[in-house]
């Protein structure tokens, strides 16, 4: 059976950009436009895998990712980071978070910034799947 990954990303067209890279690949895409959505499709479907845009409307995808992060339901789901912001912003923003709320949330699978190629998508899709 193939394995399912959740693209969030509220840009129409990176999210069809992803999906079809994926499932040419054998992979099952499921779409959300942002935190909110991509959190119900988590709890319905949980995923394989996601993929997650940082700069979100409606729910941040910080937000989503230490939702996923620490409840012990999800936090076992790999999260493949693709965004415009820079990983060394985001890490630094998730350890900010981390001394505010008292928590330490790891750090994602991996972490591409956009736009992403095909064949480094499908590399970290890979690793990260095995």
């Amino acid at each position: 059976m193939a394995k399912r990954v959740l693209v969030v990303d509220d840009e129409m067209d990176l999210r069809t950009f992803i999906s079809t890279v994926l499932e040419s690949s054998g992979y099952k895409a499921v779409v959300a436009e942002n935190g909110e959505q991509g959190m119900a499709k988590v709890r319905e479907k949980k995923p394989d895998m996601i993929t997650l845009d940082v700069m979100m409307p409606k729910e941040s995808g910080i937000k989503m990712y230490r939702d996923i992060k620490t409840n012990p339901e999800y936090q076992g789901i790999p999260v493949l980071i693709i965004s415009g912001l820079a990983k060394k912003t985001f890490l630094h923003s998730q350890k900010v978070l981390d001394r505010f709320k008292n928590q330490v949330v790891p750090e994602p699978d991996g972490y591409i910034e956009k736009p992403p190629e095909p064949e480094e998508l499908l590399g970290e899709v890979r690793r990260i799947l095995g």
